[in-house]
């Protein structure tokens, strides 16, 4: 059997490294162990896999193991669960669709499961525990994913361009074209498959001239070849589609979705796409949004439009994946009713229980669009007959843009955490997307993915934690974010505890830090306008996209209370209605999310609101500087090429970090005119 050529450069290939064992009793126990692996009904076994357990084994012990037919002291056995008798009926029956076993029989290692899938992700697993360094004795797991759909979006253009790319450009496509040299896509799907992704959106949301050509016969036989790399991992591809596509390919009058030449139309596509592509998963839409068309274009609604989609794609399983993202909701700054908050929930609510089963709702995690902090969407237990998945960001739009460390994986885990009350307490977003709080046919998880053709993947190398902490989250979203990180931090640079304990306390207080020195207590979008980079307080606040702070000379925050403000409150289930109407129980982290607040208003702390403002930016910048230091410490522990471009990283988040500190509280002196009681400098 060959053994798999992966990259050895320690940027690239992220947590996939497998670094040699360094312990010199693991490395002999684990040697003795994994000397020989066994292979039963190897046609059921995805050849990824094997090239995997082969590798890195070879690279982790410095020995590759021999492949054989039959094993009857150490070694692995790797099989799928009906082909080996030494698991027992109850081990194989707790198996899912997409779960594995790895267990220990008696010194052998089995590792099992009832598809491609699940073995695939089952010898990932067992790599991971291997660079862990697990005893022997404790790798018995039996693991199964909580989410259905696993997904990143790719919001790459055909031109090569990447919206809100801050990693270079797309490894998918490049002058209009799809990729020729495709090893770099292999190897995404390898990095996606090993922390359990099971899907992919290939193309932008946004989908322009040559993007919606994908449809068609010029660009379909190598849509196929992409879906082709995927598939040898496990994950599945969509196409984001235009809605107006009848028109700009099928030359008709109209994209009407009760317009029957309309839906002949789809359906004589999504014909031909699974001709090509017999596995295709289906749709991911926009619509009616930022301009774009949509069934709102033909005084339709968005169960009319997505219900047209699914019909033709349903005959073939696929899935229609609608995004909750109604950004047409435009009003005037004068205006102080209207709340672009509300647009998802006062579209989408009053459709619950209207879409075909094969629609799912992809939901934003806020209201609003991906800051740095806003409420969970009020949809997340709002709706409770329509199937629905969360959407994330990986790429850091608004949150420093792969130039600052922002960690998002403790914001997210907050996300999954919180209780909507739909059903009581306990109704999280995570059970409510995974299927468990009430019955859905489609669930799961997306995020927009981070990555481009920087040898780094993502631009800093510590923005790959992201992507590593999204799909262990999106795989179980019970799994404790320590664990997470220190995972993350052992596979990627080493296991050295004073490696460990440092980078750990950086990534894990990196989003308060970023949220300190930028946007404060939830009021979000205080940046320039278009790039979503650098301080520029009144950036959006006369514009007609309802992104305001409402500053003035007595305070800040929008009103989005019951009685006197917006109503966005009232949104939520009572307890949350309750807790986030009254200045006194909204939690101080959005108070200005949901109250004009004085600057004079006094917080728990004690501290007024601008003392407050004061003291965090300052803070911010503090913290900062305090990563660069304890990164400093770690010069004689890590390569120089990685240690050299995260130090040049956290010089420019130092930079940036005083800029928004200054302009941030300068602006607010201005308006307020209070000065900060500890004297410092504020221009």
């Amino acid at each position: 059997m060959r053994v798999q050529k992966f990259s050895d450069n320690l940027a690239y290939s992220c947590w996939l490294g497998y670094r040699e064992i360094k312990n010199k009793d693991v490395l002999k126990e684990y040697r003795k162990a994994f000397s020989c692996v066994a292979v039963i009904n190897k046609t059921k076994i995805p050849r990824a896999a094997l090239d995997e357990l082969k590798y890195g084994i070879g690279k982790m012990l410095e020995k590759t193991p021999r492949f054989v037919d039959y094993i009857n002291g150490d070694g692995i056995i790797i099989g799928p669960a009906d082909s080996l008798d030494m698991l027992s009926s109850e081990e194989i029956n707790g198996i899912g669709g997409e779960g594995y076993i790895i267990k220990n029989d008696n010194g052998r290692i089995i590792i099992s499961a009832k598809t491609g899938r699940g073995i695939l992700y089952g010898v990932f697993s067992f790599l991971r525990l291997i660079q862990l360094e697990r005893p022997l004795s404790s790798m018995n797991v039996l693991d199964n994913p909580l989410n259905m759909l696993r997904m990143v979006n790719q919001w790459d253009n055909l031109d090569g361009s990447i919206e809100r790319g801050y990693a270079g450009r797309s490894i998918l496509y490049k002058n209009n074209k799809i990729v020729r040299n495709k090893k770099r896509v292999r190897d995404y799907a390898r990095l996606l498959a090993s922390v359990g992704i099971n899907s992919i959106v290939l193309n932008n949301v946004n989908v322009h001239y040559h993007e919606t050509r994908l449809l068609t016969e010029r660009y379909l036989p190598e849509v196929a070849n992409l879906a082709g790399i995927f598939r040898e991992y496990g994950i599945t591809v969509f196409l984001s589609v235009n809605f107006a596509s009848p028109i700009e390919l099928g030359k008709l009058p109209t994209a009407d979705p009760l317009n029957t030449a309309v839906r002949k139309w789809w359906a004589d596509t999504v014909k031909e796409i699974y001709r090509h592509i017999p596995d295709f998963g289906g749709f991911l839409v926009k619509a009616d949004s930022e301009n774009r068309q949509g069934p709102y274009t033909y005084g339709r609604n968005h169960a009319e439009g997505a219900n047209m989609l699914a019909s033709a794609l349903k005959p073939f399983n696929g899935i229609v994946i609608w995004r909750c993202f109604v950004y047409n909701c435009l009003q005037d700054w004068r205006d102080r009713a209207t709340d672009r908050a509300s647009a998802a929930y006062d579209n989408f609510k009053p459709l619950d229980g209207k879409f075909l089963e094969n629609v799912i709702l992809q939901i934003k995690n806020g209201p609003m669009d991906f800051q740095v902090r806003e409420p969970v969407s009020p949809l997340f237990g709002g709706l409770q007959k329509t199937n629905q998945m969360l959407e994330l960001q990986i790429t850091q739009e608004y949150t420093g843009q792969q130039k600052h460390i922002c960690y998002l994986v403790p914001q997210w885990k907050e996300v999954l955490d919180f209780d909507t009350y739909a059903k009581g307490e306990g109704s999280t977003v995570k059970k409510i997307i995974s299927g468990r709080l009430y019955p859905q046919k489609y669930s799961g998880i997306a995020a927009v993915s981070n990555i481009g053709d920087d040898n780094t993947w993502t631009g800093h190398i510590l923005a790959q934690a992201n992507l590593y902490g999204y799909g262990r989250l999106a795989w179980k979203p019970d799994t404790d974010i320590n664990e997470i990180t220190r995972e993350w931090i052992i596979l990627t640079f080493t296991d050295h505890p004073e490696v460990i304990e440092i980078i750990q306390s950086i990534l894990l207080n990196s989003w308060r830090t970023y949220e300190n020195y930028t946007s404060p207590l939830g009021i979000g979008w205080m940046v320039n306008p278009g790039s979503h980079y650098g301080p520029n307080i009144d950036g959006y606040e006369y514009s007609i996209w309802g992104t305001y702070h409402r500053a003035d000379c007595y305070g800040i925050g929008v009103d989005r209370t019951i009685g006197n403000g917006t109503g966005f409150a009232g949104q939520y289930h009572k307890r949350n209605a309750e807790m986030y109407n009254s200045i006194e129980s909204c939690p101080e982290e959005l108070l200005l999310f949901f109250h004009h607040v004085p600057y004079n208003y006094r917080l728990k702390s004690g501290k007024t609101l601008i003392q407050h403002i004061y003291d965090t930016h300052f803070e911010g910048v503090e913290q900062a500087e305090k990563f660069k230091a304890q990164w400093l410490l770690l010069k004689d522990h890590i390569d120089p090429e990685r240690f050299e471009h995260v130090l040049n990283r956290l010089n420019i988040q130092i930079k940036d970090a005083i800029e928004w500190r200054d302009v941030v509280n300068a602006y607010f002196y201005r308006k307020c005119g209070i000065p900060d009681e500890k004297g410092r400098i504020i221009y």
